[in-house]
């Protein structure tokens, strides 16, 4: 059997928070009436021999707050802990303004390049890579974490056909919106500046042969012969008058021969 110290009362005081010595481990103890007589020393029932203990890992608020501020969300801090959804958002949401804040500054730093940060805000260079592949700009979602190390993790989510993609930068606030710098491979297609590849690879398409169904050639009909044509006739010569010699004019001798 493990022995428990008592740590205080939950915030909302009705049960009580305990530890173990060598661990650390956190359990809760509800405060009912079983409860209340054993700490009297008053017996109980031999139905109620044993104290009804909720085994539950119990977070402190500052460590609610470290696990959203790290990237978790509310529902999986209420899974793990055990504790309702309710109780984590009382503690979540201003952490969860922090996040939303962290994302909307690093849409107005600067992506590092080869030759070093562009002039264009990320907000500017993931919207002309998403127009540039025929995608919707505005169907993109946005969030930020904080690593162990301090430094913000962006992630972008957007939808291309069917498929849910996200892109991930390191966001560095610093002087003129701080600069961004690509994570992963999706990220880095994001900001080429030469947009020469595609953010999602396409299955090549099959080229497909037409089959077109045999018919045989049929020979064209000849044509009937036309009978044989018989050419004209010539035509007759006309026969040109005798023109009279030069000196036949001069002497006045016709062209028969007898003279005037």
């Amino acid at each position: 059997m493990r022995e428990l110290t008592v740590v205080g009362l939950d915030v909302d005081g009705r049960r009580i928070i305990c530890e173990t010595d060598d661990s650390g481990e956190k359990f809760v103890l509800r405060s009912d009436d079983r409860l209340k007589a054993a700490v009297r020393g008053d017996e109980v029932g031999s139905n109620q021999t044993t104290i009804d203990v909720e085994v539950t890992n119990v977070l402190r608020p500052k460590e609610i707050q470290a696990k959203i501020r790290s990237g978790a969300s509310v529902e999986q801090v209420a899974s793990a802990a055990g504790v309702d959804i309710a109780r984590v958002e009382r503690f979540a949401h201003p952490v969860l303004l922090e996040r939303h804040r962290a994302a909307e500054l690093a849409t107005a730093a600067h992506p590092v390049l080869a030759d070093g940060p562009s002039v264009l805000t990320l907000l500017e260079t993931v919207t002309t890579a998403l127009v540039a592949r025929g995608l919707n700009p505005d169907a993109t979602d946005w969030d930020a974490w904080r690593n162990e190390d301090g430094r913000w993790t962006v992630q972008m989510g957007w939808k291309a056909g069917l498929s849910d993609n996200v892109a991930h930068f390191r966001f560095a606030p610093g002087a003129h919106g701080g600069t961004i710098t690509a994570f992963d491979d999706a990220a880095c297609e994001l900001i080429d500046p030469s947009f020469a590849r595609p953010l999602r690879p396409l299955a090549p398409v099959a080229q497909l042969t037409l089959e077109v169904p045999y018919a045989p050639l049929t020979p064209p009909a000849e044509a009937p012969e036309p009978p044989p044509t018989t050419p004209p006739p010539p035509r007759p010569k006309k026969s040109r008058p005798a023109v009279p010699a030069w000196e036949d004019v001069l002497l006045g001798v016709r062209s028969g021969g007898s003279q005037r």
